[in-house]
């Protein structure tokens, strides 16, 4: 006698995923569903919608490590349910923490002896270590001033106008104004000459930058130093410096040994690193140096015992994985200077391949150092075609995902598209990245509209023709595109339907959607 059994819908186990209900539905969206899914349902639903991001090692936008070894790997997904900041039930995690910060003091010359224990903290990313830095600055400044009897209600920070938002951030959100040296064209970092000038006895610090995220330019901090000790000692102020080595930290020390940027510089009074660019540890990971203990005012740290013994504490997370802690102690036990030193070294060098390959097609201007961060940015030289930013968006095609942006103030009007070298960047991927932006240019070329003069009604006085030049439809299709790179990142980018064309653009001279 043949038995059978009649399986519900709702029975799983004898279903493939795409062959159940559970896909028959759009997932949720704004409301927690009211039932359970079954766990493989839900994995595949959340990796088939992942399926459509980018290719993280092909984002050539970000400096965030996206490779590590499968045995740092493996350290992360085994401490990823250990929460940090839980010192007294973690002290292996603290001690390995505390080892990251001295290696990396000494790394930064730091004033300390083989023994001596560094001033510094793990933080979540250089925005939570920017922002603990200029808390320390601005402390100690209204200290002294409350100790002398002046106002201390009006502190100013200086720094470039190619500072990183998170700058901009400390400023609004902790009542400090930003006074920003303007760049130029042709000079796109802080001049310090310009920026000590700005200098007044409110400034709480000058904030110079190793490694400008526009295009990889390293500063001159020596120079900053040498100007703005001449002016403490002819104003008798104290204006010291903070260095955001964001994204040079990890590679001036390998690179540049003896260039002088760091603790070797009397007024640098704190550094900032990101363990998760150079430093080569998944994001996010953060470090900030002060000099001594003096430069962090005690005021600032917190003193807890809630979590089972005395707890000293400075930072703006609370909570957080001990995960990147641990893979950014494995990085520099396992690679050692030597190791760091070899990365850093091919990254360059990998750099100067793309450069180089760029440099032959003879379209463009190379508007990055070959000292600094291993940075590719560079610019049309012909902009009558097209524009940095169709080419950024034709890449896209191919996978690359490359940024194009404007300058900042004073130099908007020059675009560029810029290439961040990481380590899993290889020669190969250089030299194929040359050929690609190669097929993309004849690819516009070949769908190229001339941008003949046109006519359009009612633009002049009472509603007289006005003929637009070329140059002045060209301005049009720039500023589209550098509009919609805004939007973008706002993440505010309208539905492909409703957005104008190049072609639009270009047929009409304007955009009225």
């Amino acid at each position: 006698m043949v038995l059978s059994k009649v399986f519900s819908e709702s029975d799983i186990s004898v279903h493939s995923t795409f062959a159940s209900r559970y896909i028959r539905d759009s997932p949720a969206k704004h409301k927690m569903p009211e039932n359970s899914i079954p766990k493989e349902v839900a994995y595949q639903i959340i990796n088939d919608e992942l399926m459509l991001d980018g290719k993280p090692r092909l984002n050539l936008a970000s400096f965030v490590t996206t490779w590590m070894e499968p045995e740092c790997d493996k350290l992360i997904m085994d401490s990823i349910n250990k929460n940090y900041v839980d010192m007294d039930e973690y002290p292996v995690t603290t001690e390995l923490q505390n080892r990251c910060v001295n290696m990396i003091a000494h790394l930064f010359n730091a004033p300390l002896g083989d023994s001596e224990t560094a001033v510094g903290v793990g933080t979540v990313g250089s925005s939570e270590a920017i922002m603990l830095a200029g808390l320390a600055f601005k402390r100690k400044w209204q200290n002294k001033r409350k100790a002398e009897g002046k106002p201390f209600d009006k502190p100013n920070i200086v720094t470039g106008a190619n500072v990183q938002v998170c700058w901009e951030k400390f400023a609004r959100y902790f009542e400090v104004e930003l006074k920003e040296v303007k760049v130029r064209e042709g000079y796109y970092v802080m001049d310090p000459v310009k920026a000590v000038e700005m200098v007044d006895e409110n400034t709480i610090c000058v904030a110079a930058i190793l490694g400008s995220t526009y295009n990889g330019e390293f500063e001159d901090v020596k120079l900053l130093n040498d100007l703005l000790l001449q002016k403490n000692n002819e104003t008798g102020w104290d204006t010291p410096i903070h260095v955001d080595a964001a994204s040079g930290g990890f590679i001036a020390p390998f690179l540049y040994p003896e260039l002088e940027w760091d603790f070797r510089l009397p007024l640098v009074k704190s550094i900032n690193v990101s363990g998760h660019k150079y430093g080569l540890v998944y994001a996010g990971i953060g470090w900030v140096i002060w000099r001594t203990k003096d430069d962090l005012p005690e005021d600032l740290i917190f003193h807890i015992n809630y979590l089972g013994a005395d707890q000293p504490t400075f930072t703006l997370n609370f909570s957080k994985g001990s995960s990147q802690i641990i893979a950014q102690y494995y990085q520099l036990i396992r690679l050692g200077f030597e190791g760091y030193r070899n990365i850093m070294e091919n990254c360059h060098n990998n750099a100067m391949v793309l450069k180089e390959g760029l440099e032959k097609t003879g379209l463009f201007n190379i508007l990055s150092k070959d000292i600094g961060v291993p940075v590719v940015a560079f610019s049309l030289k012909d902009k009558s075609r097209y524009t940095e930013f169709q080419v950024s968006e034709t890449l896209r095609r191919f996978g690359w995902i490359v940024p194009a942006y404007p300058m900042p103030a004073d130099a908007q009007h020059v675009a560029l598209l810029r290439v961040v070298i990481r380590e899993d960047f290889s020669r190969t991927l250089a030299e194929r990245l040359v050929v690609d932006i190669i097929k993309v240019l004849e690819e516009l070329d070949k769908h190229y509209i001339p941008a003949a003069p046109k006519t359009t009604k009612g633009d002049g006085k009472n509603g007289t023709v006005v003929n637009k030049t070329a140059e002045e439809i060209k301005r049009e299709i720039t500023e589209h595109w550098m509009n919609m790179v805004a939007a973008n990142k706002a993440n505010m980018l309208t539905p492909a339907t409703e957005r104008c064309s190049v072609v639009e653009i270009v047929a009409n001279g304007t955009c009225e959607r």
